[in-house]
């Protein structure tokens, strides 16, 4: 506002926009000159909104040049129009610099204003009394008081004396309360000071009383010592210096904490303390002159009954004495302000002043663009990071291996995603102008032998026959977590794979709920694991009920006829038993089980055979899923091989390398025949 008040806004009350503030910038009238207290904060207040909606105030924390108890500040203002922006500037930092003088200089004048009337009031009494004096004595003469009345005058003196101070003590604090509460803009002022002083009154003091009682300390422990090398720690001349020292301890332990506790309150004082302080300093001073002025009144009534003529001769001498006293003191004061305030120089200046711009400071075309730039990086990565977050599937081995802490077996490429000329049937001709029939989804690995497919399998294969340590395992449970992930296709390749090295491979189709063994082969139904389960058979029945499959050299024992009670039939004995007779006319057993977490069946299994293999569909298998299926798994003791990760894309980046390991090792065997 003072601003304001100094460029004459304040008789401007149309002009409230940064528009009329630019314009009147321009004006004649735009220099800073004192300004007459004519507005009041409400008129000033658009304008200070103006001007506080853009100002900012920093203090500047790094300078090249240092000086000692000196602090700058940058003053900055945001304006379309640059000229106004640097007048606005350069005006507040003026205008703060002449307030401060003002306001400096204003203290002083008030100061010396004070004394003057002081000094002024008591030259008056002690020319009154002074001529009161040599009147007295001329009408009275020089009179001699006799001995017994020196005691009765000397009190009076002394209490004359007394009241004189208290009437000064009284004045002083009188003036100090009036002054702070009739200009209320300093009573912040005075509130700060008089808090700093009395602080550093109190520091002092605690400081000085803390070295004098360490010393004393330190003198008393020399003493101790000393003794020591003659008495011991329980003498009684020891235990008094124990004393002493504890004593002095406490002391200064009650001390520092007293003076910290007050210390802390006069940290708090705010303007209304201060005020409430003035007015309790001047209420106790005019209490202690009225009981003085009671008591010297008595005093004087018993002294002029003696000698009236004489007891006033003393009282005025002993007010020009005072009041000399006083005045010398004050005019010494006064000289002190005087000095003071013709060298106080004003502490606060404009060290740089504010230029008009040449280029805007906002928008930076540069750091906008750097800054959409950022913000969409950010955005994009944040979007990744959360739609990754979002995906529960499994994609790729590394995650097998992280999620579910099992090893990678495989990972079987998807059909889509390899080239066509590698689905042929088998026997089928291997030109890619050729047209060809579909191929059964099942039946992969019968497709091309050099195919990255087959070669996935073989891999497949080797991992499996490597998973027991001295033999490979002849019993083998294929199963997955839902339904739909590949378990079938993934046990019957594997059963082909593994028939390919000339063993003799059986494979079971163990779900009797959707039992699809006998379609993919060809074969009949009628008879199988739910008719060997269901009716006592002997080992050469079972093995009758076993079919053959020519083509792939397999052994095939289909579900046979639903039953009512899968779960019954594969938990029972006889399935147990069962599996230990077909172990003993075949090199390996490969199961079909239904899968783990919808039905128990494969659950039953896992706990019959020598290892399980767990299927996942590619990007479709959930983590949490797979997760409970494998805990499902390892509750009832099943040995987990590892994990097959099924339809795997190729053509995505995740997963190329694998078909990149493939495909060289099928074009090596190519080469080789």
């Amino acid at each position: 506002r003072g601003f304001l008040r100094a460029i004459g806004l304040a008789s401007s009350p149309d002009a409230q926009s940064d528009a009329s503030l630019s314009e009147f910038a321009a004006s004649p009238n735009s220099g800073l000159m004192s300004a007459d207290e004519i507005a009041e904060a409400i008129r000033l207040a658009p304008f200070v909104d103006v001007i506080k909606r853009n100002l900012s105030i920093e203090p500047v924390r790094e300078s090249r040049v240092t000086v000692k108890d000196t602090r700058l500040i940058e003053v900055a203002f945001r304006n379309t129009d640059p000229q106004l922006a640097a007048f606005v500037v350069n005006g507040i930092g003026e205008t703060f610099a002449a307030s401060n003088q003002e306001q400096r200089s204003g203290t002083s004048r008030k100061t010396s204003d004070f004394l003057q009337q002081r000094i002024a009031d008591l030259q008056s009494d002690i020319r009154r009394d002074e001529l009161k004096l040599v009147e007295l004595e001329r009408t009275e003469g020089i009179l001699k008081t006799p001995g017994d009345q020196t005691i009765v005058l000397e009190r009076l003196a002394g209490l004359n004396k007394d009241l004189l101070t208290a009437e000064n003590e009284r004045k002083t604090a009188e003036a100090q309360f009036l002054s702070v509460r009739n200009n209320p803009e300093r009573v912040s002022a005075l509130a700060e000071a008089e808090s700093a002083r009395y602080i550093t009154e109190r520091e002092n003091f605690l400081l000085n009383y803390r070295n004098e009682t360490q010393k004393t300390i330190a003198g008393l422990t020399a003493n101790r010592a000393k003794l020591l090398e003659e008495f011991l720690p329980t003498a009684p001349e020891v235990k008094e210096i124990d004393s002493q020292i504890k004593s002095l301890e406490d002391s200064l332990a009650n001390a520092t904490e007293k003076a910290q506790a007050e210390i802390q309150a006069y940290r708090g004082r705010t303007a209304d303390n201060l005020l409430k302080v003035l007015e309790t300093q001047y209420r106790r001073a005019q209490e202690k002159e009225n009981k003085i002025r009671s008591a010297f009144n008595v005093q004087f009534q018993e002294a002029q009954g003696q000698n009236a003529g004489a007891v006033m001769i003393k009282l005025l001498q002993q007010n020009i004495e005072t009041n000399k006293g006083f005045l010398d003191n004050l005019r010494k004061q006064q000289s002190s302000n005087d000095i003071a305030s013709q060298g106080s120089d004003n502490n606060i200046r404009v060290a740089q002043y504010a230029i008009p711009p040449k280029n805007p400071v906002s928008p930076s075309r540069t750091t906008t663009v750097l800054a959409a730039l950022l913000l969409s990086t950010l955005f994009g990565m944040g979007l990744a990071l959360f739609l990754e977050y979002l995906d529960d599937t499994i994609g790729t081995t590394e995650e097998i291996e992280s999620y579910l802490q099992l090893p990678a077996l495989a990972a079987i490429p998807s059909i889509d995603s390899m080239p066509k000329r590698k689905l042929l049937l088998v026997g089928g001709s291997d030109r890619p102008d050729e047209e060809t029939e579909p191929l059964n989804s099942e039946l992969l690995i019968n497709a091309d032998p050099r195919s990255s497919l087959a070669e996935a399998y073989r891999q497949l294969r080797t991992s499996i026959l490597l998973s027991t340590a001295g033999h490979a395992p002849k019993s083998l449970l294929v199963t997955s977590s839902l339904p739909s992930e590949g378990k079938t296709t993934t046990a019957t390749n594997t059963a082909i794979s593994l028939a390919q090295t000339g063993a003799k491979v059986l494979i079971i189709d163990a779900d009797m709920r959707r039992p699809r063994l006998h379609s993919v082969f060809g074969v009949s139904n009628g008879e199988g694991l739910s008719t060997i389960l269901s009716s006592e058979m002997s080992e050469n029945e079972i093995l009758g009920v076993i079919q053959q499959e020519p083509s792939t050299k397999l052994n095939l024992l289909t579900s046979g006829p639903i039953p009512p009670n899968p779960a019954e039939l594969i938990g029972s004995q006889p399935m147990a038993e069962l599996l230990v007779t077909l172990q003993k006319n075949f090199t390996h057993v490969v199961i079909d089980s239904p899968p783990i977490t919808s039905f128990t069946d494969g659950v039953l299994i896992a706990s019959m055979v020598d290892g399980v293999i767990l299927v996942v569909h590619s990007g479709k298998s959930s983590r949490q899923i797979v997760r409970r299926a494998k805990q499902l798994l390892n509750d009832v003791g099943a040995r987990i091989f590892g994990v097959v990760l099924n339809n795997v894309d190729l053509r995505s980046q995740e997963n190329y390398y694998y078909y990149q390991s493939y495909y060289s090792q099928s074009q090596y065997r190519r080469d080789e025949e």
